[in-house]
């Protein structure tokens, strides 16, 4: 059973790395396949033992456990392509997308407040025109002005109302970047498969205060334990770590914590984790075992131990309900279910097998939980604790049990770590032994006792102690070579690495468990390829409606500009930018150039200042600047660019044209005109970075350096605006390859039509981040080669 299980895993993960889906006729033709297979198997037992009649007992074992593992891995590649291609055929009719519809449905998720409104996943009832076909859920924006704190007065929606709303929707689309999150998958495990916003003038209403079905009921129920935390925690700042450990809602956690958590190890404990749910479960058995042995007349009807498993499942159960039912939540509940199973019928059964169970659930469930990181370290870290205490059972002690186990987790889970988030914290093992009993038997209870109970004060106890607890987490989280940084390792290195893993963590005895160690070093040791002397790589990063380009020569890294911001608590320098530079290897920035002031080039600009020295900051910004004000790295300095600056990095010339020093500050020349334009040249072919310069600065350039603007890879101008890309500047620049950086249907309508064919009349070969995702462009030798993220990693999922 654990080897088809496996099996089983492994074919819904290949399945997720496909660029397209099975056909139904060789889905069919699959389930028929493993169904004679399984039959096989079953059935004509004695045509195996036949075949392998002078193979060892172990050999058999082996040789059955593979074939075994093979039948699984068909029969998940084949359950998931038939559950993925439901799904996908559950979508928005082309035709509809961006056009106004009237929906009819449910909320039908807790709603999320942001800067400007509410954001709820809307269950989809009825739409108007009635030709139209859109999804049954979807998720909706309504952009009514109201901030979170406004939201709490208001509240215009909650979950389990039934509205009528005009809104319109767009297919799933995300950013696609290397080493980014993938949120069109995201939307796709979640049943989204639409996003839109509410029409202001609509006349949206509201039909129903609740519908009463069961789902709708919970979420309602989980909306009032926010509403209560939040009332009884007013001002407190650390109410959102409580919702999460209560409800599973981790929204209101600020990002400054985040970072603390991720930085000390303990992210795991500030939100429904497996050991939150095996604690809610042992304490809803304990007491009801205490309490079914002291009545006799019940115990003589159900034994206490058959009562108190009935009560763990029912107690992991409630709170996976309550907690939005999260992958580590599930893997519990599952893991729970199959032990008091087998304790109500007196079996007795296997870590491992308990494991494979719960791996089957949730799988058979929800096959795209494999892409969630939560599903590999939730697993692995039970995994590993399993193989600890089966190779080691010669521990005693508890501390020394707990040790071991912590040792075990803590070095286990360093290769998925480095691959999922490219980087370790090296303090995680002092803060564990800190916070995981403080959070998992006393903060996480005191919470759900606040949820259920109509007192205040263990809420209040639980933030007093969350006081104590985050001022020592934020002073780890200080120290100096706390977190392991690198580049993404490569997959043949961790797949050596994990092998290292279980030898290290084998009995004593295990003959030269020192190699377990030396297969740690490729994952090191092996560094993503750069460029070579005298080459140029140049990543236009997919950030939406903004820009943000990565230039790399063989010892030093450029960025021009650095993308959106998207609110105060979020932007692009966070969520691409910085994953993007960290996954390959870069540590530093030898310059950072912002181009000017808008907030679609500057707004991920302090967020990268704070999380990596950059040695030079240039830009056209003012003195007086916020970014201007910033600290930076020791040594660091800041210039305006300016017009005639030249510079040589590995072979590669760079040079400004644009602003002029005479015109810096000129009323006349300001804003886009005023965007720093950066030439970059190698013996194999030359860039230029054009930043938001319009008309006026196209003709200024023209006029000064005319001759010297010939590039054969343009960063187009203004995202393709009306406004920029002149005929006389793109004849003078007659580029080869031409990079659009734009939103996905952005409100500006960029690239304008009449720019993209002015520019194909060139002969550019036209790049788009809305529709290529990250675009690597990489002058080397004699040729130019072009990497369009979409296309390199394409799945079958993502917008095309």
């Amino acid at each position: 059973m654990r080897a088809a299980t496996v099996g089983f895993a492994a074919g819904i993960w290949l399945l997720q790395w496909q660029a397209d889906l099975p056909g139904w006729p060789a889905i069919v033709a699959g389930l028929v396949s493993t169904a004679l297979l399984v039959a096989g198997a079953l059935f004509f037992p004695q045509m195996a033992t036949a075949a392998w009649s002078g193979t060892r007992p172990a050999a058999k074992r082996f040789l059955g456990s593979l074939v075994a593992a093979g039948i699984g891995a068909l029969f998940g590649f084949i359950q998931a392509a038939a559950i993925a291609q439901w799904r996908l055929a559950d979508r928005l009719d082309p035709a509809w997308e961006g056009k106004d519809v009237t929906l009819t449905g449910v909320i039908a998720g807790l709603p999320q407040p942001f800067e400007r409104g509410v954001r709820f996943d809307f269950e989809v009832e009825s739409a108007l025109p009635a030709e139209a076909i859109v999804p049954q859920r979807v998720s909706i924006a309504w952009y009514n002005g109201l901030t979170p704190e406004e939201y709490q007065v208001v509240m215009p929606v909650r979950a389990g109302e039934r509205w009528r709303l005009a809104a319109r929707l767009r297919r799933p689309h995300g950013l696609a970047n290397p080493h980014g999150f993938d949120y069109e998958a995201w939307l796709l495990e979640r049943g989204i498969r639409a996003t839109g916003f509410v029409r202001v003038r609509g006349g949206s209403e509201r039909l129903d205060a609740l519908v009463a079905r069961p789902s709708y009921l919970i979420e309602r129920l989980r909306e009032r334990i926010r509403d209560r935390f939040q009332d009884a925690l007013e001002d407190a700042p650390y109410a959102g770590i409580l919702i999460a450990l209560a409800i599973g809602d981790q929204r209101a956690i600020e990002p400054g914590d985040w970072q603390v958590f991720a930085r000390t190890g303990v992210s795991h404990l500030m939100s429904i984790s497996g050991l939150h749910v095996t604690m809610v479960s042992g304490l809803c058995a304990w007491l009801v075992f205490n309490l079914w042995r002291r009545l006799p007349w019940l115990a003589l009807r159900l034994p206490a131990q058959k009562a108190a498993a009935a009560a763990a499942i029912f107690g992991a159960l409630g709170y996976c309900l309550i907690s939005g039912f999260a992958v580590p939540a599930q893997r519990t509940l599952y893991m729970v279910s199959v032990v008091a199973l087998a304790l109500w019928l007196n079996r007795a059964s296997s870590g491992s097998r308990v494991l494979a169970w719960a791996l089957a659930a949730v799988l058979v469930l929800d096959p795209w939980a494999v892409l969630a990181p939560g599903f590999w370290l939730s697993f692995g870290a039970v995994a590993l604790i399993f193989y600890v205490g089966a190779c080691r059972p010669e521990r005693r002690g508890w501390l020394a049990q707990w040790g071991a186990v912590q040792w075990a987790v803590t070095l286990g889970l360093a290769p998925l770590t480095l691959v999922i988030f490219q980087q370790v914290s090296l303090v995680s093992p002092l803060a564990n032994a800190v916070a995981i009993p403080l959070v998992s038997l006393v903060v996480t209870p005191l919470a759900l006792a606040g949820a259920v109970l109509p007192f205040d004060f263990p809420l209040h106890i639980a933030h007093w102690l969350l006081e104590w607890l985050l001022p020592l987490l934020e002073f780890l989280a200080g120290i100096e070579g706390a977190v392991w940084t690198q580049h993404a390792p490569a997959p043949w290195t961790l797949a050596l690495a994990l092998l290292g893993t279980c030898w290290l963590l084998a009995p004593r005895g295990t003959p030269a468990r020192v190699i377990g160690a030396t297969l740690f070093l490729p994952m090191f040791a092996v560094l993503p390829a750069l460029p070579g002397e005298g080459e140029l790589w140049l990543t236009f990063l997919d950030v939406g409606q903004g820009m943000a380009v990565a230039v790399h020569t063989r010892h030093h890294v450029l960025l021009y500009d650095a993308g959106p911001s998207w609110g105060e608590q979020s932007d692009s320098g966070t969520r691409v930018v910085l994953p993007f530079l960290r996954g390959e290897g870069i540590s530093d920035i030898d310059m950072m150039v912002v181009s000017h002031d808008d907030s679609d080039h500057s707004g991920g600009a302090a967020s990268i200042l704070r999380a990596l020295p950059v040695a030079h900051l240039s830009s056209s910004l003012e003195e007086g600047n916020a970014l201007n004000q910033r600290p930076v790295a020791p040594h660091a300095y800041r210039s305006a660019c300016v017009a005639g600056q030249r510079w040589q990095w590995d072979g590669v010339r760079f040079e400004f044209l644009h602003p002029n020093a005479a015109l810096l500050g000129n009323p006349f020349l300001s804003g886009n005109d005023a965007s720093c334009v950066l030439r970059i040249e190698t013996a194999s072919g030359s860039a230029l970075l054009a930043g938001d310069i319009e008309r006026a600065a196209e003709q200024l350039l023209l006029s000064k350096q005319g001759g010297r603007l010939k590039a054969d890879v343009l960063l187009v101008p203004h995202h393709g605006s009306g406004t920029s890309s002149t005929a006389g500047f793109v004849a003078a620049v007659a580029p080869a390859h031409a990079v659009f950086q734009a939103g996905y249907r952005n409100r500006f309508g960029h690239p304008r039509a009449d720019v993209l064919r002015r520019y194909a009349e060139q002969g550019s070969n036209i790049l788009r981040s809305d529709t290529h995702g990250a675009i690597r462009v990489r002058l080397a030798g004699a040729a130019i080669s072009v990497e369009k993220r979409r296309e390199s990693s394409r799945r079958y999922w993502q917008d095309r």
